[in-house]
């Protein structure tokens, strides 16, 4: 989500109308993703020498002079050290490589923008190194076809921690994201997005992932997002394009604790705080076998998104199947008022979900029939939900309709929301927020001798079916 924007998924009430509020650009060790797991035996940090290898100081003072010497297919590897750069990267199809994940740092020193920022360079990989103290992102690639980002560790930056906007094809793995205000990791403006996240782990953020208008094999798997303002949002709005977000796969992924009071967020974060898994007006999104736990509002949630400002009307359902580059020819139509983008027809199947004190599982809207929206759940283990009953007044395979039950008992009344963010712990200051020690995690395996391979624009297939809840971990 970007701060600039003037939209919320909550609702304001203003007098008798809904308005929409809203926020730029953007440890401890689990036992479930190899990221989090120390390495038991330090990395070589010996480079070779061989053509189309550039090391990093011996051959190159620093990473940007290495990178503007590189050519398609040169694998840039840094050796050990601390590296006051914001580094630009115009050439596509080459690797830079850390040779020790948590002994190569990129720091920004409060002053510079981003740690690595890959423009219009389709197939850069980003492997096994460490950003800190940037005032925006930490990794970030904007219009490619085709990235990767292996063994990163995005440490209090100040926007996004790992950043991909406007861009398809590309897989995030074995990454470690804390202390960003906006989001540990973030996808957005991409349909379809041929996106996978996998291994990730998000803490001590506004937001634990953010997906504005991605969508369209969009995967999000086998992660953990814990200890932020609220964990995994994907949401729709007209202040970036390709909207609506849509089409999202979120599985087997743990989602615990996110009602963290002390740390940076953005105004979204502070409105969305205590939510694990926060639909807000997505569509089609399929949410399975995900262990979700310990939030002080709902475990899962499909709520509305009220844009106050928006820059264009609603998409009809017929163009939700258009791709971000054909929504981008079109003419935007100025709309008379506020947008609501209501979540429709998710599913959410299989779960295991446990002391969410307002509700495990919820629809909710303001104004709209919930049955009409189709949004529908299944197989859930969960205690409470709002509306009551819910997977019987929404169950997965039936039309839905207002007379299964009663669909206004135990409403969820997400305008009571905003009487929460009221008296809800304010933002930290992300340079100053209180973290945790930086944990120390798993490098690439054999980074000094293992090939460049740039990123491939088609992501690795996962077999979903084989995915199960993972286990709880303390």
């Amino acid at each position: 989500m970007k701060r600039s924007m003037s939209a919320l998924f909550g609702v304001v009430l203003v007098g008798t109308g809904l308005v929409a509020c809203g926020g730029d650009d953007a440890a401890t060790t689990p036992a479930v993703a190899s990221t989090d797991v120390a390495s038991s035996e330090a990395p070589s940090t010996d480079a070779p020498a061989v053509d189309g290898v550039l090391n990093v100081p011996a051959d190159y003072v620093t990473i940007q002079e290495a990178v503007d010497a590189a050519v398609e297919g040169d694998l840039i590897l840094i050796a050990p050290g601390t590296y006051n750069e914001a580094v630009q990267v115009s050439t596509s199809n080459i690797i830079i490589r850390g040779l020790d994940r948590n002994t190569v740092i990129l720091d920004g020193n409060f002053e510079l923008d981003n740690g690595i920022r890959v423009v219009g360079a389709n197939g850069v990989a980003l492997e096994n190194m460490t950003a800190m103290n940037y005032t925006k992102n930490g990794f970030f690639w904007t219009g490619v076809n085709g990235f990767r980002g292996d063994y990163l560790t995005a440490w209090r930056n100040g926007d996004y921690g790992v950043y991909v906007f406007d861009s398809v094809g590309g897989v995030i793995d074995h990454s470690y994201g804390a202390g960003s205000p906006d989001a540990g990791v973030y996808v957005g403006q991409c349909y379809p997005c041929d996106t996978l996240i996998t291994n990730f782990t998000a803490e001590f953020n506004g937001l634990g992932y953010s997906g504005t208008n991605s969508g369209g094999n969009m995967v999000i798997v086998n992660s953990i997002f814990r200890n932020n303002r609220a964990g995994i949002v994907p949401n729709s709005g007209s202040y970036e394009l390709c909207y609506p977000e849509r089409k999202s796969t979120i599985i087997g992924n743990l989602v615990y604790n996110n009602n963290q009071p002390d740390s940076p967020a953005i105004d979204v974060a502070l409105l969305a705080m205590g939510n694990g898994i926060l639909n807000a007006g997505g569509v089609q999104n399929i949410i399975e076998r995900n262990r979700v736990w310990n939030h002080n509002k709902t475990g899962i949630g499909l709520v509305p998104f009220l844009e106050e400002d928006a820059s264009d009307v609603i998409p009809d359902k017929s163009a939700w199947g258009m791709t971000c580059e054909e929504s981008k020819n079109l003419m935007p139509v100025q709309p008379d008022g506020p947008l609501l983008w209501d979540s429709q027809e998710n599913t959410v199947r299989g779960n295991v979900l446990e002391d969410n004190r307002r509700a495990d599982i919820a629809v909710a809207s303001a104004g709209t029939d919930l049955w009409t929206l189709s949004n529908c759940f299944e197989g859930n283990t969960f205690t409470t939900s709002a509306p009551l009953d819910l997977e019987k007044l929404a169950p997965c395979g039936t039309p839905l309709s207002k007379d299964t039950g009663d669909w206004a008992a135990g409403d969820l009344n997400v305008i009571t929301w905003l009487v929460d963010v009221e008296t809800a712990p304010p933002s930290v200051d992300w340079k100053t927020a209180n973290l945790p020690a930086m944990p120390v995690l798993d490098s690439m395996p054999d980074a000094a001798t293992a090939p460049g391979v740039s990123a491939s624009a088609t992501p690795p297939a996962i077999d979903l079916d084989a995915i199960t809840v993972p286990d709880k971990i303390d």
